[in-house]
């Protein structure tokens, strides 16, 4: 194995150490909360390090067979992340004053 083969592996090693830290603490993040959008934005950064780590997969094997899959699931997160942000802001929304009627006015 040639020097560049060798930092390449090294790199490739410490990004994959690097995703299994994250995605332990996201883990933990995601778990304990304590809003519904703390949760949210946990797993959506969970479909990300699964992203990243296919992409180091890929680099690892000098195969782009994984690409199309980054890609669908890219698309998965930000929709689901979309669905779950208009669900809270929906949920979140406050409540609208009744408007003052004809008939209450007439009596004031």
């Amino acid at each position: 194995m040639s020097g560049p083969e060798t930092v390449d592996r090294v790199l490739l090693v410490a990004a994959v150490v690097a995703l299994v830290a994250a995605g332990t603490l996201l883990l933990v993040r995601v778990w304990r909360g304590p809003s519904m959008l703390d949760r949210a934005l946990g797993l959506d950064v969970v479909a990300a390090l699964i992203i990243a780590g296919l992409g180091v997969k890929s680099a690892f094997a000098l195969d782009p067979f994984y690409f199309p899959v980054m890609l669908v699931l890219a698309f998965l997160g930000f929709t689901g992340s979309v669905g779950i942000a208009r669900f809270i802001a929906v949920r979140d929304r406050p409540l609208a004053r009744p408007k003052p009627t004809d008939a209450k006015r007439s009596r004031d």
